[in-house]
């Protein structure tokens, strides 16, 4: 694929992921940098096909043509950049990066390796403990037949995202409950502490631009609803440290941890791609989108940036998108 000088980019999975598409808009107008804007997704009615340059309808992630759909629009589209916004086509992108390569363009995706990790939350776990990394202990099947454990508990499906599953257990009864009502269920320690979000930015060989932590004040459906941004020099070098350890990071990632009681910092998770309260980060000046397109054009960071601004709070709400272009079959 013959490169110019546009920057054409491809969100998958855009949904509702509309602010991040406005901020990449914004640094497209303020560099001077031509090219489109594009959204992929399961339904022609998700809220950011009205904000993108064109959108296209492409089939569920689980389809066995599903890449190759890909493929024919980055063909068809002069695409650049790959940028995916949900989980669970992290792993199969980073599976079939080669066949990008082939046209020359870049896909945001770290390694297969750290997406396996990522996805899993027991093998989160074993990372973090591999590397001694604190992070809250997960109970084993023995462990919780014997009631080697004390509540209370948290309880989460091992590969869910999104906050999906996740419920704190005060007793036996719902203990017994919830391991059953939960799909792949997993039991770890229940941490008491300020809960922090923390977006890195990395570039393709995995140096780190910045670090950005968010304590969480509220969240809604698993997303942060309210937040604050917070430089604390303590969370910011733990962060450095993990990432510092992940086999081939590129692009952004959110980590979650929390800060304990006794001023521990102990980490929950790791979400190898664009959070959904990556706008707080960025309206405090932590410029992803424009780092983001400098490294698709080959740039590598040699400096760090912590000019960000602290003590940001962001208060989000829903808006409306009011349209006639779609059609429904009564």
């Amino acid at each position: 694929m013959k490169r110019n000088t546009d920057m054409n980019i491809l969100f998958t999975s855009s949904g509702r992921r509309v602010a991040l598409l406005n901020y990449f808009k914004k640094v497209y107008q303020e560099q001077n940098i031509n090219g489109k804007i594009i959204t992929a997704d399961l339904k022609n009615n998700a809220p950011s096909a009205y904000f993108s340059d064109k959108h296209l309808i492409v089939p569920r992630i689980s389809s066995p043509n599903y890449v190759e759909e890909l493929l024919r629009i980055c063909k068809q589209e002069s695409i650049h950049l790959i940028i995916p916004l949900i989980d669970t086509e992290l792993i199969l992108l980073a599976k079939n990066r080669h066949l990008f390569d082939k046209l020359d363009v870049k896909v945001l995706v770290s390694s297969v390796e750290l997406n396996q990790i990522a996805s899993d939350k027991i093998k989160t776990f074993k990372f973090f403990v591999e590397n001694g990394i604190p992070s809250p202990k997960v109970y084993t099947s023995d462990e919780l037949q014997n009631k080697a454990y004390k509540f209370p508990l948290l309880i989460k499906p091992l590969d869910g995202s999104s906050s999906n599953g996740v419920t704190k257990i005060h007793n036996e009864k719902e203990l017994n409950f919830f391991i059953s009502y939960v799909q792949n269920a997993m039991v770890q320690e229940f941490v008491e502490g300020t809960e922090y979000t923390v977006d890195v930015m990395v570039d393709f060989k995995g140096n780190i631009k910045t670090i950005v932590p968010r304590m969480r004040l509220e969240t809604r459906a698993g997303e942060v609803s309210k937040g604050v941004t917070v430089k604390n020099d303590l969370i910011i070098n733990a962060v450095e440290e993990v990432v510092n350890l992940l086999p081939q990071p590129v692009g952004c990632l959110t980590l979650q941890c929390f800060k304990k009681n006794n001023g521990e910092i102990t980490f929950i998770e790791i979400n190898p791609r664009f959070g959904g309260g990556i706008p707080l980060s960025i309206e405090a000046g932590a410029n992803f989108p424009l780092w983001t397109i400098q490294v698709t054009k080959g740039e590598v960071f040699n400096d760090q940036d912590y000019s960000w601004k602290d003590n940001l709070t962001m208060l989000r709400f829903d808006e409306a998108v009011f349209t006639e272009r779609i059609q429904y079959v009564n």
